[in-house]
This record gives C-alpha cells, structure tokens and sequence, in this order.
C-alpha cells in the first residue's frame, strides 16, 4: 500500500518486528553501554547479556540516539517516496531522545512531526500503532499525530520490580524513594505519571505485589475494548501466567502482547521486571 506518512519511532517502543514490518514502522535504537562497549538495543545486545551484567553489578548505562542518527533515518524514510513523518518518542522526562529527533527534524527533506508521548515499551508501541492505523487509511500527519496523542492519553503503564536500586542508579526515581523501599524491605509498584517514574503502591511480598497488579490492571481495564501488554526481564514464567490471568478476565480484551523488555529499560529496572500496559482503543 502507498502511504503519504511514515511513522518513525525508538527501540524502547518494544514492537514485535512482524507488526513493524506489516505498518511500516521505523525504529531508531537507543545504546547501551555494558563497560567500555556501546551496543546498539534489539541488534548488538540481548536481554539475557543485560541481565547477566546487572546480576554481576557491572557498569551498564543508556545514551539516547544522537541526531546524526535521527537525521540519517529520516532521509533514508523520505527517500521512499513520503511527503511527511511522524515521529513518536518515549518520555522526554526519561530519555534525550525526544530532543535528538526534534533537532534531526529542522534539517529533514520531508516535514516532521516529533512527539514526546509520555510513554515508554508497548505503551510507546500503542501509540506507534494508532498513528500507522491512520496513515494506512490515508490519514494526515495532523490526524496520525492526534490519533498518537489520544492513544497515548488513556493508556497506563503499571510494573513491579524486585528492588529500585537500578531506578535510583540510573537516576529515574528519588533517591529517597528508593532508600524508603529498601529500609522497609517493600516491594515496589509504580506508574508512569505524566511521563514520569512513580512510585504507587508498596507492598510487602513478591506475591502480594504481583497480584495487586494484575488487579490494578483488571480495575483500568474493565468494561473497555482494551489493548494489553504484559512485558518481564528474565521472568518469562510470571509474565505468562500473568497474561493468561488476565485474559480469563477482561472480556473486551482485543490484543494481548506479552515480551520481554529490551536492554534500555531493563538495565533501569533490572531483572525480575513486571509490567502491564493497559490501552484502551
């Protein structure tokens, strides 16, 4: 199908690569860096690589895309024949990405329209979705990036990890946030709110913690036509039956995608990570 927009987004939107290559989605990757060596997400660095490397404390850090890389891309997108790109982002509060591309975007062949979602993982791949649904059907870049910002609006993002130290180190919660969770040996929930990082419950086991998020999840999602994703770092077993729970419950379930995260996020959260995307259509 001929599309007057492409859709342009980052590694951190964790798209399964047969729904990127069926909606023509384009994404940069953000790096990690493991020591000394810069790796590229979802082609230089497996997720079990990353897990291995926080279990053993090495270094690990995250860079965002440089606008080099940005401005290669969106040459490369405009060389296709396009007249416009809509490009979508995690959160600026999370990552410089959002920055990187708005700089790329000044010098593009074509025009671009940068976006900072608020959202990261599949809540950031919702969004990519919606925008590509419309480009398909002909639509504009205005109306690709509404229909982004409307999905982006009413989705949430809710995940357990086993301890915020990583969050702390990589400087995406409070320090005090985090020192308060270890002091009380709690197990943290949080939320992304308003592109941000935020603590939302603690709970006092592993269990009690993942069942109070499935029934965080369930109250969002009830009674809507509902999108899902439940995403783990090196905790299959739990996603999976998270997912399968779930999906005994939501009756207006539409999509369920369960995968683990790429390197970016997991190396803030470590392993043990368990997260439920609710986007509602």
């Amino acid at each position: 199908m001929s599309r007057h927009v492409a859709i342009v987004t980052d590694s951190t939107a964790y798209l399964p690569p047969r729904s990127m290559e069926r909606h023509g989605i384009t994404a940069v990757p953000l790096t990690v860096v493991l020591g000394d060596e810069a790796l590229e997400e979802g082609t230089e660095i497996s997720t079990r690589a990353l897990a291995q490397a926080l279990q053993k404390r090495r270094s690990v850090t995250t860079s965002r895309p440089s606008p080099q890389e940005f401005a290669d891309t969106y040459r490369r997108v405009a060389e296709s024949g396009v007249t416009g790109i809509v490009s979508l982002h995690l959160s600026a509060e999370l990552s410089g990405t959002y920055d990187a591309a708005v700089l790329a975007a000044r010098e593009a062949p074509v025009p671009v329209r940068v976006v900072d979602t608020g959202m990261v993982a599949m809540a950031l791949g919702f969004c990519a979705l919606a925008a590509a649904a419309v480009t398909e059907a002909g639509g504009t870049m205005d109306e690709a990036v509404t229909a982004a910002e409307k999905r982006a609006a009413g989705t949430t993002a809710y995940f357990y990890v086993d301890t915020l130290d990583y969050l702390r180190r990589g400087g995406r919660i409070g320090t005090a946030q985090a020192l308060l969770g270890s002091a009380l040996a709690v197990k943290p929930l949080l939320q992304l709110d308003d592109g941000r990082i935020e603590l939302l419950e603690k709970v006092r086991t592993a269990s009690k913690a993942i069942a109070r998020l499935e029934e965080i999840a369930a109250d969002r999602a009830a009674g809507a036509e509902v999108d899902i994703a439940v995403h783990h770092l090196a905790a299959p077993e739990r996603a999976a039956a998270l997912a399968d729970r779930l999906r005994d419950r939501l009756p207006g379930l539409t999509d369920l995608h369960v995968s683990e995260v790429g390197a970016v996020i997991g190396a803030h959260t470590g392993p043990g990570l368990l997260g439920v995307v609710v986007s509602p259509r």
